[in-house]
């Protein structure tokens, strides 16, 4: 059996804790389906809107992102727990599932702290976001047409502080969330570590955990069941693999969107050359083990598939 990371979005998390509830029961269906096969399991998730939202609801006590990223780590952490534990004890599958408060090291001189590009928390209008920049200090910028969120740096992750505690979870047959909300930024220091202001791109974290502890697959999912090139258009083809050569040849020539197939697909070409016969998925979590066999999603792989 294979050793599997699923990301899973902040975005189709909902916009309340309701609503997470919720969509956590379903996604934690498929999470199971995979656990019941024998596979073992590490995930991850996104939290862009949760983290504005806390950061928005702390705003009078000044919150920095470190306090807010933990936080978003702790309630996403404990809905996923329990909506997973819940539905692995229908099935009469006894396994811990647990959250690990997750620090993830960036470099300080990375430049995304000069040019902050990272949208999180709820859209506004242009006037609600005017206000709220004039009022506090914050940029704002337009998001895919829907509506104005603030920006803040989003660096690139170096290391993960933790990453030896997940492992001996997962060797203890554990079942592990880490690097929530992309994990909390932290640079290193002669006396240890010190959290700096940002939010890591969920995706990036998630290939640097899947890489340092050793899975086989890394599952980033999508609203679609394959990436496609030509989207949209008449000749749209989508793919069930890439090669990294190819991946790495279609993102030159503009052919996955920078705020969302992107990064994914970056990621996934990074996880692919990491070891030998890692593949990375992105798909729908619903067809997670369709995509295992190549039946769904679409695999970027390296060596053989």
């Amino acid at each position: 059996m294979s050793r599997i990371l699923i990301a899973l979005g902040g975005n189709a998390l909902g916009n309340s804790w309701k609503e997470q509830k919720e969509a956590l029961k379903e996604a934690s269906r498929s999470i199971s389906d995979l656990i019941e096969k024998g596979h073992e399991v590490i995930i991850s998730h996104g939290n862009g809107p949760q983290v504005g939202m806390i950061h928005d609801a702390m705003s009078k006590e000044e919150m920095p992102l470190t306090e807010c990223t933990a936080m978003s780590q702790g309630y996403i952490g404990y809905h996923l727990q329990n909506t997973l534990k819940n539905e692995l004890l229908k099935r009469g599958i006894e396994r811990e599932v647990l959250s690990v408060v997750t620090q993830v090291v960036v470099d300080e001189k990375d430049e995304a702290f000069k040019n902050p590009q990272k949208p999180i928390g709820r859209f506004m209008t242009y006037d609600e976001a005017k206000a709220q920049e004039d009022a506090i200090g914050y940029p704002f910028v337009e998001d895919s047409g829907r509506g104005y969120r603030r920006v803040v740096p989003s660096p690139k992750p170096v290391d993960i502080v933790e990453k030896e505690s997940v492992k001996v979870l997962l060797s203890a047959g554990h079942i592990v969330i880490s690097v929530g909300g992309g994990g909390i930024p932290v640079k290193k220091t002669q006396s240890g570590y010190e959290g700096l202001e940002g939010v890591i791109d969920k995706d990036l974290s998630s290939g640097k955990l899947a890489e340092l502890s050793d899975c086989d697959f890394m599952f980033m999912l999508t609203g679609v069941d394959r990436v496609a090139i030509n989207f949209g258009k008449k000749n749209q083809e989508n793919l069930s693999s890439m090669h990294v050569e190819e991946a790495l040849r279609y993102a030159e020539e503009g052919q996955f969107p920078p705020g969302s197939m992107l990064p994914k697909v970056l990621t996934g070409v990074a996880f692919a050359q990491s070891g030998k016969d890692r593949k990375a998925i992105i798909g729908s979590l619903e067809r997670a083990n369709d995509a295992l066999v190549g039946k769904s999603g679409t695999i970027i792989y390296s060596s053989e598939k």
